[in-house]
């Protein structure tokens, strides 16, 4: 029996397309409910299927996962040994059937009308997978001085699906709704990526033909890292698997992903001939320094904000970078 609040909008008649909605998680206790209430409350006529592949956790993301399938028949859940994300993809693309293939995160939650604007955008533009804004929204004071720096060009680059933007043909795209059949095609998410698995995918689809597209109209909400040490941790993996990518695909590395490294190797050589031979070569550092204030200034909405702010954008450029610069050759095999 389904549960009340789970039975979604069907005023308008069954006449939209069924999609099978895919998501991987470990440790996601915390948001997984509100991620899969997000999706079975949407404004979607067509059926609706999810298969939510769960990894080895610590917390109580399993029980959660099998309390909501108890509670409604469209939720399966299956396991997920390996416990990475590409490994999870794969199998809840195999345990779905429907053409279009809806991926959520279980640290985010779309848009009630998130679906039907997809799969809408799948239909008038031809494209293999289209997608939107990750709209970082903080619940904690920390996580939405994360969510500012996320969402401004000086903490991520100028991504569309950060900053938001014209619709239009992008290289990559937050989560995506897929058609199956280009999915298929280039043989699913790369087991070998634990991380940029879906600029990897992109890339392949693009190389067979497909059209990436974005639509501003399609937001997602997302919730950012919780600590320092979460978020450290997470964009020296961004940039670490990044690294492997660009090595992977040649030529596919751009300023935006070189910038971070760039600026360790900028910011040490200053620090280091300022203190070693002249305080004018402490110009770059100040410079970075004045610039990351600054940016604090104008996108903190509060005073405590704009305090921590300059540290929160420092981890990101500085993980990212340090990740990127120290990724291992063995990381992917070229084969």
């Amino acid at each position: 029996m389904r549960d009340e609040k789970f039975l979604g909008d069907n005023s308008h008649g069954a006449t939209e397309p069924p999609v099978s909605v895919i998501l991987t998680v470990v440790n996601e206790a915390a948001h997984l409910e509100e991620s899969i209430t997000a999706v079975l409350n949407s404004q979607y006529s067509g059926a609706i299927e999810i298969a939510i592949s769960v990894g080895p956790s610590r917390d109580k993301t399993r029980e959660i996962a099998d309390s909501l399938a108890q509670r409604d028949s469209r939720i399966k859940v299956i396991d997920n040994t390996s416990g990475r994300t590409p490994d999870g993809l794969n199998s809840a693309i195999t345990a779905t059937s429907h053409e279009i293939v809806v991926r959520v995160d279980g640290h985010s939650s779309i848009r009630p009308d998130y679906i039907r604007e997809a799969v809408l955008t799948l239909k008038e533009t031809g494209a293999v997978n289209v997608g939107g804004v990750m709209a970082a929204e903080g619940i904690t004071p920390f996580q939405r001085a994360v969510a500012r720096a996320m969402r401004s060009p000086i903490g991520v680059g100028a991504s569309r699906f950060h900053t938001g933007g014209s619709a239009g043909s992008v290289d990559t795209v937050y989560l995506g709704v897929f058609k199956r059949s280009a999915l298929i095609g280039v043989g699913g998410y790369d087991a070998r990526f634990t991380r940029a698995q879906d600029w990897e995918l992109n890339y392949r689809l693009r190389q067979k033909g497909g059209v990436i597209w974005f639509n501003p109209k399609l937001t997602v909400t997302y919730r950012p890292r919780s600590t320092f040490r979460s978020l450290a941790r997470q964009y020296f993996e961004y940039g670490r698997w990044r690294a492997a990518v660009s090595r992977h695909h040649k030529g596919t590395a751009n300023f935006r992903y070189l910038a971070p490294p760039i600026n360790i190797f900028l910011q040490t050589f200053s620090l280091l001939l300022g203190t070693l031979l002249a305080p004018i070569f402490f110009i770059p550092a100040i410079i970075y320094l004045g610039a990351i204030l600054i940016a604090a200034l104008i996108i903190g909405k509060s005073w405590v904000e704009r305090i921590r702010l300059p540290f929160v954008l420092i981890i990101m450029h500085f993980s990212w970078g340090i990740g990127f610069i120290t990724s291992p050759r063995t990381l992917i095999s070229n084969s």
